[in-house]
């Protein structure tokens, strides 16, 4: 690719950074044409900077937000706000030109409160950092009816005031969303109580929510539908490349969305033909690698993953900049691949219910397949059962009074 600083006229204090910036654009996979524009917004920023008098290292978000404001007012119809500077300033602030933005501190109670409640998830419950948010979120709204003039109220909470919010709450979700709700109420409440915020442990006062386990049906693909998944990646593509390989990998190893997006270069042992797991709490294991899924890794790695690509994750985002796929990146590929397929909506969860049907139709125990799908308890495997008809046929009584 051309050199996009050859094709930009830069003047001012961040001169100095054209050729290293444009090194920087070309790694990260921005194309000529977008590597250009970068370019020339940054020659815009260097000319106001220097009618400033000012260099890279007054470069606060304040300032920053008063040069959008002269960019947006001299009629400029693009890259008009803050967040198209992002390239730049990661690039200056990693070489020490311009100044690192501190992180915002908690200021109101509740949010010194609930960073104090992060820590401990993150530091005794051991949480990663996607559980942890999914549990603050899930909390927030019960926090919110805590809040008064002189801060949050904790100390006086009452077992009442639980059970009036998990029942006003719990009727506008779903059974799932419900369950969830009440789990991280519990930690909530375990967490205050461990912290002697609270005199005695309300876990109790938190209703469980009405579910029978075991009573629904996994919704795995069958394999025509499995096929014509995988079928809708062009696999001549970069994005076909990899949706293939990631849907492979969810298909056949039951693996969860988070640890696709987790998988690292190093946890592929070719040699071997094994694939290390980095599963639900910071558990790792090991699994086979079957032939099919590797590959279509080494097609992916070979022809589709960017070589300026400077993560150690194996699935990184197709557009500049790059960075290493994220869990609801991986998600997105499968609901896209529904749709090409016309499937309709398809999770990332379905086709680990479909990797375990397809192990039990080929003969395998329960035993296996909750090895395979690293369950830790046989009972949470139990549910395949249902899906083996061939052996419920076998034990399945005559309906009384029905025919032979």
């Amino acid at each position: 690719m051309a050199d996009p600083s050859s094709r930009v006229r830069m003047s001012g204090p961040l001169k100095p950074y054209t050729r290293g910036y444009a090194a920087e654009l070309s790694q990260q996979g921005y194309s000529q044409f977008s590597a250009a524009s970068q370019m020339r917004l940054a020659a815009h920023l260097s000319r106001w900077l220097e009618s400033e008098g000012l260099d890279a290292a007054a470069l606060t978000p304040i300032v920053v937000e008063k040069f959008m404001a002269a960019r947006r007012a001299a009629g400029y119809v693009d890259f008009r706000s803050s967040r198209a500077l992002g390239p730049l300033l990661g690039y200056l602030r990693e070489l020490g030109a311009a100044p690192v933005v501190p992180p915002l501190v908690a200021i109101t109670p509740e949010e010194v409160f609930i960073e104090r409640y992060r820590r401990y998830l993150t530091t005794e419950r051991g949480l990663v950092a996607s559980s942890v948010r999914y549990y603050i979120n899930l909390v927030r709204p019960f926090l919110s009816t805590r809040v008064t003039d002189g801060g949050i109220d904790l100390e006086h909470l009452a077992a009442g005031d639980v059970t009036a919010f998990v029942l006003a709450e719990c009727p506008r979700r779903s059974v799932p969303s419900a369950k969830l709700l009440v789990t991280a109420l519990r930690s909530l409440l375990v967490f205050l109580h461990v912290e002697g915020v609270i005199e005695w442990s309300l876990t109790a006062a938190a209703p469980a929510v009405a579910d029978w386990r075991l009573a629904g049906l996994p919704r795995a693909l069958e394999p025509d539908q499995a096929r014509r998944l995988l079928d809708s990646c062009d696999r001549r593509t970069v994005a076909g490349s990899r949706d293939f390989a990631v849907l492979t990998l969810l298909s056949r190893l039951g693996v969860r969305a988070a640890e696709v997006a987790a998988l690292e270069l190093g946890d592929l042992d070719w040699r071997a033909g094994e694939i290390l797991v980095r599963g639900k709490g910071d558990r790792r294991e090991r699994l086979p690698l079957p032939a099919d899924v590797g590959d279509s890794l080494a097609a992916y790695l070979r022809r589709g993953r960017p070589a300026g690509a400077a993560c150690r994750q194996v699935f990184v985002s197709v557009r500049a900049p790059l960075r290493p796929m994220t869990s609801c990146g991986v998600k997105q590929a499968v609901y896209a691949a529904g749709l090409r397929a016309g499937l309709g909506r398809v999770g990332a969860h379905r086709l680990r219910h479909t990797a375990a049907t397809e192990m039990l139709r080929a003969g395998a125990t329960l035993t296996e397949i909750g090895q395979v799908l690293r369950h830790a308890r046989l009972e949470t495997t139990a549910i395949y059962a249902k899906v083996d008809r061939e052996s419920l046929r076998i034990i399945a009584r005559s309906w009384p009074g029905g025919g032979a």
